[in-house]
């Protein structure tokens, strides 16, 4: 028997209102339940999943799209947002809050990609390999 996707995808509400790190990361965790991943491998997830949003809001005018899909083998989590503009590695000033976060996607993620869609916009997506999440003692 050929083994399924998970997936779940959330927009904006239609008052405006975004997609809130907190939809988001339920809606991971609700997927991820599913998988029967050792604690670290979700949260792993959900701190992308965390970041992807918070970097959407306060970098790209707030995320369009989130969607999580599952397939045998690895996770995906994609984020759409407003802008074109690429996401850069900063320098971490050590005095200085914040700057962190596309640093720690990249090193949670086993792969990043970033894509632009029609209409302006980007979608950024991390892809998690089954055997990263389920790696013992990380």
């Amino acid at each position: 028997m050929e083994e399924r996707a998970l997936s779940s995808r959330l927009l904006p509400d239609p008052e405006g209102s975004g997609i809130s790190c907190v939809r988001a990361r339920e809606t991971a965790r609700a997927v991820l339940a599913r998988l029967h991943l050792p604690q670290t491998g979700v949260d792993d997830v959900v701190t992308v999943v965390s970041e992807l949003i918070s970097n959407a809001e306060r970098h790209a005018g707030g995320a369009t799209a989130f969607t999580i899909t599952a397939r045998p083998g690895f996770v995906t989590v994609e984020v759409s947002d407003r802008t074109a503009r690429l996401p850069e590695l900063q320098t971490w000033p050590p005095r200085h809050p914040g700057g962190f976060g596309w640093r720690l996607v990249h090193d949670v993620a086993d792969t990043v990609t970033v894509r632009a869609d029609d209409g302006g916009g980007k979608t950024v997506s991390a892809t998690f390999t089954d055997k990263q999440l389920r790696a013992e003692g990380r």
